[in-house]
């Protein structure tokens, strides 16, 4: 007679996202279900411990990014990816809106395999379907150097809802997730 075995839980995973500004993708991350920890960050660049400033200056390399911890058996990653390309413009180099450089550039930064494999799938598929009007510029990298950002930018969003770019930019992104992606907002 066979016993069964019991369940394991799933492993969080974690993704890093460079999406423009981390207050925007920071605020909509929070919102999805199977979504265990979002942190606003710095990646991929040469320097270490960059400060706000230093990154805004364009001479570090980073990159603005969320850090988002989840439980695949919750949500997967090409979900999560979905949500990603929904909420900003894939196609701009170095911009999102009104933000300029480098540090603005959209970007997926792995932390294993599989997520490289399915994000460079996602990408072929929404290129040969011309979902956009101008090819796909986002980079698809291994995670290197990441650090949080200042504890001033955590949370951003939902400690200054009502501040001028969070009504303008981040609440318009928030809910176009909740509109396409009613099933995995939390």
């Amino acid at each position: 007679m066979n016993t069964p075995q019991p369940l394991t839980p799933s492993e969080p995973q974690t993704l890093v996202l460079g999406g423009g500004c981390f207050w925007c993708t920071e605020a909509v991350f929070k919102e999805v279900r199977g979504v265990l920890d979002v942190e606003s960050g710095y990646s991929n660049g040469q320097v270490e411990r960059p400060s706000y400033e230093e990154v805004c200056s364009g001479r570090t390399g980073c990159v603005e990014v969320v850090r988002v911890v989840y439980d695949p058996a919750q949500v997967s990653t090409r979900e999560l990816l979905e949500v990603f390309f929904l909420i900003h413009d894939p196609t701009t180099l170095n911009r999102q809106g009104h933000d300029v450089g480098t540090q603005y550039r959209s970007g997926i930064y792995y932390t294993t395999p599989e997520q490289r494999a399915v994000a460079e799938a996602l990408i072929r598929e929404m290129s040969q379907d011309h979902l956009y009007p101008a090819p796909i510029v986002t980079e698809v990298l291994p995670l290197a150097n990441y650090w949080p950002a200042e504890a001033y930018h955590q949370d951003y969003f939902e400690k200054h809802p009502t501040q001028g770019y969070c009504l303008a930019v981040a609440a318009p992104k928030l809910a176009k997730f909740r509109q396409t992606f009613a099933r995995l907002a939390r």
